[in-house]
């Protein structure tokens, strides 16, 4: 089928093309009128996702993400929110909507279960192009109602968020508490243990301790060393008992510095009283007397001096016994306590990790605790919804215009079907498909008043199978199927 021939068959049937296109557009308009009209009230509210969260003091990254303005948009839509609105304007208490929900559910369920849906298919939520913010529209009969109620679904939407921010929150800040108790127990537990241990070894500050008694080995191991000098020393000395008169102890002795000079002296004296006044003059006697006094005295000297180096090597011997021992009692007082130093490390870390883990709790669970009481969020409303002054349904212009486009459409699927049921010859290359022979010559359309002259003439001369307004309109009706 050729446009022509379209054209041709929507010419022909012209009137059923405009019957159908006037009804539809009639209906149209009569709907649109008698239909209620519907009142849509609009409020925006914005997502603050750049500044910090006021509790943590950071910015949390599921606001970040890409799909962050999705998830508000399914929150808002969502049934706990139209639940929340229903308790919001008290529509559970209402008593006709209370009859009309016992009559339909006998009572099962909650009245805001049961009108959340209802109330979902008014409801229409979109966002802003690239910005955070999201219009919310609610369509009603009530211009006012359709207002409250979109101001409804905001605050309804805003007390959702802080309900899902505080709950995980409050059971966090529950799990929390349990946490606190214990790591409280654990940590008084180890305090005790290293205060225990503490009062039992009687070290307090382990460090200065340990300091104290490495100081005092060092100090025996000293004095150890010098008592095994000194013994060397008298070890040596004793040998040379015998040539006594040598030692440097008896050499570098003042007394006997002093004697040695005055028995020089007195013998010196001596020789000249025996070559004056012989050998038996009293003066000679006497002074050999008191010489021989001096040498008595020089051996009793240098034998002290000498008694006295036995006597340090023996009371070194005695002290290198006594600081050996003092030095193995002072090694193992010096283990014993570097093993309660290292016993007192451990108990210090136990409470060093306890207290640790007792401050990181105890900070989430002031945390937790101040989460699950906020009343903060981070959505604000922008612009409050007000009643407005024109229906937004029906918009009876763009109705019009849809029911023509429809109509058209209507109106010639209606032509082309009357036109496939009872089939007609519109033009000549019609002719020539429906009959296969081709056209010799074309009749011009004669006027009505000739054609009725002439309806007598003609009817001899008509073509067999054609009526005579096909001859007049220029269209001819198919004999049979060729």
């Amino acid at each position: 089928m050729t446009l022509k021939h379209v054209l041709l068959v929507l010419w022909a049937r012209r009137w059923v093309v405009l019957s159908v296109l006037l009804a539809t557009i009639t209906t149209t308009a009569v709907v649109s009128l008698l239909i209620p009209k519907e009142y849509t009230a609009s409020t925006t509210v914005v997502l603050d996702v750049q500044t910090p969260d006021r509790i943590v003091g950071m910015v949390l990254p599921g606001m970040m993400s890409p799909g962050y303005m999705a998830t508000q948009m399914d929150i808002i839509t969502s049934d706990r929110v139209a639940q929340g609105v229903v308790r919001l304007l008290k529509l559970d208490e209402n008593p006709e909507t209370r009859d009309k929900w016992l009559e339909e559910t006998g009572g099962q369920g909650t009245i805001a279960v049961w009108m959340a849906p209802g109330l979902k298919k008014n409801l229409e939520v979109s966002p802003a192009r690239e910005s955070n913010v999201i219009s919310v529209e609610f369509s009603a009969t009530d211009p006012r109602f359709a207002a409250t109620a979109a101001n409804a679904f905001a605050q309804a939407y805003i007390d959702t968020t802080i309900d899902l921010r505080a709950e995980p929150a409050r059971k966090y800040a529950a799990w929390f508490e349990q946490q606190y108790e214990t790591q409280r127990e654990r940590l008084q537990r180890a305090q005790k243990a290293l205060s225990n241990f503490q009062q039992e070894t009687g070290i307090v500050v382990t460090n200065d301790r340990l300091d104290f008694e490495n100081q005092k080995l060092g100090e025996l191991t000293a004095q150890l060393s010098l008592a095994l000098a000194e013994g060397t020393d008298s070890s040596s000395k004793q040998g040379f008992n015998q040539g006594s008169d040598t030692l440097p102890e008896i050499m570098r002795n003042p007394l006997i510095i002093q004697l040695k000079t005055d028995i020089a002296r007195m013998e010196s004296r001596l020789q000249e009283l025996s070559e004056d006044y012989g050998v038996n003059h009293p003066q000679y006697k006497s002074a050999a007397s008191e010489l021989a006094s001096m040498k008595s005295r020089l051996r009793m000297e240098t034998a002290k001096i000498a008694e006295s180096i036995s006597t340090v090597g023996r009371v070194s011997k005695a002290k290198q016994a006594e600081l050996k021992e003092a030095i193995e009692e002072q090694k193992k007082k010096m283990l014993e306590l570097k093993s309660q130093h290292d016993q007192i490390q451990i108990l210090s870390h136990q409470v060093e990790t306890a207290q640790r883990d007792f401050d990181a709790i105890s900070q989430r669970l002031t945390q937790s605790q101040l989460e699950a009481q906020t009343v903060q969020t981070n959505v604000s409303v922008l612009t409050p919804a007000s009643p407005p002054l024109k229906h937004s349904k029906p918009m009876l212009f763009l109705n019009l215009v849809i029911a023509v486009m429809l109509g058209g459409l209507l109106s010639v699927g209606a032509a082309l079907i009357l036109e496939l049921r009872n089939p007609m010859v519109r033009s000549i290359e019609d002719l020539q498909s429906a009959l296969g022979v081709p056209v010799l010559a074309q009749l011009s359309k004669a006027p009505v008043s000739m054609m009725k002259k002439k309806e007598g003439k003609t009817d001899s001369a008509r073509p067999s199978g054609l009526q005579t307004d096909a001859m007049a309109g220029g269209s001819y009706p198919l004999a049979g199927e060729a």
